[in-house]
């Protein structure tokens, strides 16, 4: 075994990706491509709506405008090597400084979004419990201050996650059973006493995503204490119909968030992770502007006005 401070004696890894034969990878490479360019768009396209319509300039929209950017990052950190891998075996290796660059760009952009949900969680309890007092508590400069705190504790958390992961010994194999450098599959891999490793690595995943969980699960509870109190029913339709959009987002993302990293040991088999990995890593970031949009009436109108405004302009210039 290989100590974790000789360095380490791998220098690359080989992503396994998505075994079966070439016309499955053909297909799974026209699938995931259109995923991504359509979660790309998206997701660009309500960053851009945003930021010129300024009836969603409010914090909602604001902090929904930063989860919309993270998103682009996301899916563009794991998704284009992934597609390079579907197109062609040799580009299934990813060397071992790019490897935990990916790692650490993932990890503190799925921090971020972990303490972003927390933060609209919050939003909303605001929003709901203390409506009078909104403008006043939700000013633009705590926005900016909130908006800022979960990138900066994001990107930072993740620096010590992964520089722990760097240290371990990793003698060999280097084939990783994933599409991606994850935490789970880079363990498995690591030489070094995986005892202490595993239990570290535990902690902080439930410091990490715990954190803004309690944060959103508290303030969801006061919401339904609040909603159930309302005496009209319209009011609580409205009230739950405001916040559905961001449960559902929630929902899923902790669940397989939690499932993934949350767990002092691997239960089920890397095939299965992976394919829980492709629900958070692919289909979320796709799902996630849907939602919002289908649901929410100011963004749909906001996106028909930037519409005709652009078809507008193109008109004239023609």
């Amino acid at each position: 075994m290989c100590a974790p401070d000789n360095g380490s004696e791998v220098t690359e890894f080989i992503l396994v990706g998505f075994p079966g034969p070439a016309g499955f990878h053909a297909g799974l490479l026209a699938l995931f491509s259109l995923a991504y360019a359509l979660t790309v768009t998206e997701n660009a396209l309500i960053v851009a709506v945003i930021r010129v319509s300024p009836a969603l300039h409010k914090p909602m929209y604001v902090f929904l405008g930063h989860l919309s950017f993270l998103e682009l990052w996301y899916v563009s950190v794991t998704e284009p090597k992934m597609l390079l891998g579907l197109a062609a075996p040799r580009f299934r290796r990813i060397s071992f400084a790019g490897c935990m660059a990916q790692l650490y760009f993932f990890l503190a952009l799925a921090c971020t979004e972990c303490a972003l949900l927390g933060v609209m969680a919050y939003d909303r309890y605001v929003a709901i419990c203390r409506p009078l007092r909104y403008p006043v508590v939700m000013s633009g400069r705590l926005c900016r201050l909130l908006a800022a705190g979960s990138w900066l504790s994001g990107f930072s958390v993740s620096l010590g996650k992964v520089f722990f992961i760097s240290r371990l010994g990793y003698c060999g194999p280097n084939v990783m059973n994933h599409f991606f450098c994850d935490v789970s599959p880079l363990l498995n891999l690591a030489c070094s006493d995986m005892s202490r490793a595993e239990l570290v690595d535990f902690l902080l995943a439930l410091l990490v995503l715990l954190g803004p969980l309690l944060l959103t699960v508290l303030s969801y509870g006061a919401i339904v204490s609040a909603v159930l109190r309302a005496r009209s029913a319209a009011g609580r339709r409205k009230a739950f119909s405001t916040c559905a959009a961001h449960l559902a987002v929630v929902l899923v993302f902790y669940s397989a968030s939690l499932f993934i990293y949350a767990r002092p040991r691997a239960i089920y088999s890397f095939d299965f992770n992976k394919l829980v990995s492709v629900v958070y890593t692919v289909l979320t970031p796709l799902l996630n502007p849907i939602i919002y949009c289908l649901r929410n009436r100011e963004v749909k109108d906001a996106l028909r006005k930037a519409a005709g405004r652009a078809a507008w302009a193109l008109g004239a210039r023609s």
